[in-house]
């Protein structure tokens, strides 16, 4: 009810059209006939006056959509004194716009309500005092007023509001905000802490080492910021019918006045030629579609995404925690001659240590379940993107890429690898010392979603990923797409997908790193469930349960909504078509035409609601019930 309230504030002037026509109805009661004209058809010309600069700036622009044909009927009908008509057009016309913005708040309140994960405040530590709970006294600061160099308490499960150095004992961070993996890593003293990383079980304390507007999170929401101000603005689908309507509308009045040589006639067709059923039957439907998805756990942020979901001829998919499950384990160690598995994995992950790769924290948990003891490292360098070099027990260990890792030793060799593998090359003391093989498979569903978009238009599934060419070809491969793009930065996603032939196209991801390409896209699905509130911000699509083959179904309740609301404009549109050559043969008098349009109007809406049935099941692409559950946002 709050966002119904909410829309009306920013849409007074539907609550005015309907106070003007409940005056104007009662005035007519009351025998105040010619005072209920003036009022109505002044109100109507205001609208009319409003409403054709905002016309004719669309018009400049190259836009024809459905202000022609609303401006027509007022026009016309005001002429021939029918006053109330007029107000009902003004009614609908402001009601449609009400209603597709309600749709769109409606979305995005449930969306709010899962996803509000953004740090806003930050508690700062205050010198020289202590609770009597063994906490450190502190102060609720908004995150922009945090300096460098601030010592900022983060509680158990709350979000580091700005990038800083860890201060006194280790912690765990769940940096799914910022990765898209689900896996925690282990901070230690004077390491660095991401904004947007989640805290573990215990309060930590870190000091800033940047403001909020330079930190990690909101450079990142930055770039969505400035790839959403880029995408292209959607034609509504009733735009579309507005101007032949109109043409179509004028002609039959136009040849039923010149026949009957009575200009009455003209205006008793254009009363039947009013736009409502296009103005409320699009919007009623894409009301129902958000809803249906709503209730499938897909949180749709309004009708023109419904729609491009029903056209969209190409599909992009991130790997890690998209295609994939998302949490690397290591398979095998392939030790070059001359080196030992265990040792080889011991002082990679002791090297590790320093790195705040996703797959550092498999291969230093790999590490100590073998019960090996993790060397005292120092020096260690990360390099983006790259790997880490460390000085481990007085050796020089390199982790990372092969490439990388070839810098040190050029006869450095890959490792076979199978579906869903990715390899680590390790160099100890200048010499090649084998590979860590790591498994993320492919989900469960993942090639019957692809399989299943393909059969219901895609002329182009691709693969985007940031991981090395290898595993993301063997993975593709197995889930069938047509298209694999390997070792790409977020801006290469971008490139990407803005360069893809067919078109809308829709990109599915997780992560901070998937938010740019998913705000960039026609439609950005992002897995909300595991993944984080930038992406989940960015995108058009919100998926709250962790199964891809919501995908599919977000793409059927699209094209269901779509086709529902295309019938409904045809109906109406038939039905008024109908009615306007009998009353251009003189059979329906201006007031009965009124009325009876208003028949069409709800026969327009009833038709519409049929949007709220779910679309196509289909159950190739469901997980398991274990596996279909809603999941808690940013566990």
């Amino acid at each position: 009810m709050g966002s119904v309230v909410s829309v009306l504030r920013r849409h007074p002037a539907v609550v005015l059209a309907l106070v003007v026509l409940a005056a104007v109805l009662a005035l007519m009661v009351a025998g105040q006939g010619v005072v209920a004209q003036w009022l109505g058809t002044g109100f109507v010309v205001l609208v009319v006056l409003r409403t054709s600069v905002d016309m004719v700036r669309d018009v400049l622009r190259g836009h024809y959509g459905l202000d022609i044909l609303a401006v027509v009927a007022m026009v016309a009908t005001v002429a021939v004194g029918e006053h109330v008509a007029a107000l009902i057009v003004v009614v609908m016309l402001t009601g449609g716009e009400a209603l597709e913005e309600y749709a769109a708040t409606r979305a995005r309140a449930e969306l709010t309500s899962l996803l509000a994960r953004a740090p806003q405040v930050a508690h700062l530590v205050l010198g020289g005092s202590e609770r009597q709970d063994g906490e450190p006294s502190v102060r609720d600061v908004p995150v922009e007023e945090v300096e460098r160099g601030d010592l900022l308490l983060v509680r158990p499960g709350e979000v580091a509001p700005v990038d800083g150095e860890l201060v006194g004992e280790e912690g765990t961070f769940d940096e799914s905000s910022l990765t898209g993996e689900s896996l925690p890593v282990t901070r230690g003293p004077g390491e660095r802490v991401l904004s947007g990383a989640v805290n573990g079980h215990r309060a930590v304390t870190v000091r800033a080492v940047a403001v909020a507007a330079d930190s990690q999170y909101q450079q990142i929401l930055r770039l969505v910021e400035s790839a959403e101000d880029a995408k292209a603005p959607t034609v509504r689908v009733a735009d579309r019918f507005a101007v032949p309507f109109t043409v179509v509308s004028l002609l039959i009045a136009g040849v039923a006045w010149w026949a009957s040589g009575d200009p009455v006639r003209f205006a008793e067709v254009l009363v039947l030629a009013t736009p409502c059923p296009l103005l409320i039957a699009a919007p009623v439907a894409f009301l129902g579609g958000t809803s249906s998805a709503a209730r499938s756990g897909i949180v749709v942020k309004g009708g023109a995404t419904l729609e491009a979901l029903a056209r969209a001829r190409s599909v992009a998919f991130d790997k890690t925690g998209t295609l994939s499950v998302g949490r690397p384990t290591l398979a095998r160690v392939d030790a070059a001659p001359g080196f030992e598995a265990d040792e080889v994995l011991r002082l990679a992950a002791s090297a590790e240590q320093f790195s705040s790769h996703v797959l550092a924290d498999g291969i230093m948990r790999a590490a100590r379940d073998r019960g090996l003891r993790l060397g005292e490292g120092s020096g260690g360098q990360e390099h983006a993107t790259h790997g880490v070099a460390a000085t481990v027990e007085g050796r020089q260990v390199v982790v990372g890429k092969l490439a990388f890792v070839r810098e040190t030793d050029p006869t450095a060799y890959p490792s076979g690898l199978g579906p869903g593998q990715t390899s680590v090359s390790v160099a100890v003391g200048g010499r090649f010392a084998g590979n860590l093989v790591l498994v993320d498979p492919l989900r469960p569903n993942a090639a019957a979603t692809v399989g299943v978009l393909r059969g219901l238009g895609m002329q182009e599934v691709a693969l985007l990923t940031g991981d090395q060419l290898a595993t993301a070809r063997s993975l593709g491969q197995e889930a069938g797409v047509d298209r694999i793009e390997a070792a790409l930065l977020p801006e290469d996603k971008v490139r990407i997908v803005g360069q893809m032939a067919h078109r809308p196209v829709i990109m599915v991801g997780d992560g901070v790193n998937d938010a740019p390409v998913l705000a960039a896209a026609d439609v950005g699905i992002a897995m909300g469930a595991r993944g984080s509130t930038a992406a989940s911000e960015a995108a058009d699509v919100v998926i709250t349960r962790d199964d891809i083959g919501k995908v599919v179904q977000a793409v059927d309740i699209g094209r269901h909504t779509y086709r529902v609301a295309l019938r409904a404009i045809w109906l109406g549109v038939a039905l008024s078509l109908g009615l306007m050559v009998v009353a251009a043969l003189g059979y329906i008098p201006a007031v009965a035409g009124a009325l009876t349009q208003e028949l069409v109007d709800l026969a327009a809406i009833l038709y519409a609601l049929l949007a709220l049935r779910p679309g196509t099941r289909h159950p190739e692409v469901l997980e398991s019930a274990a596996t279909d559950h809603p999941v808690a946002v940013g566990t």
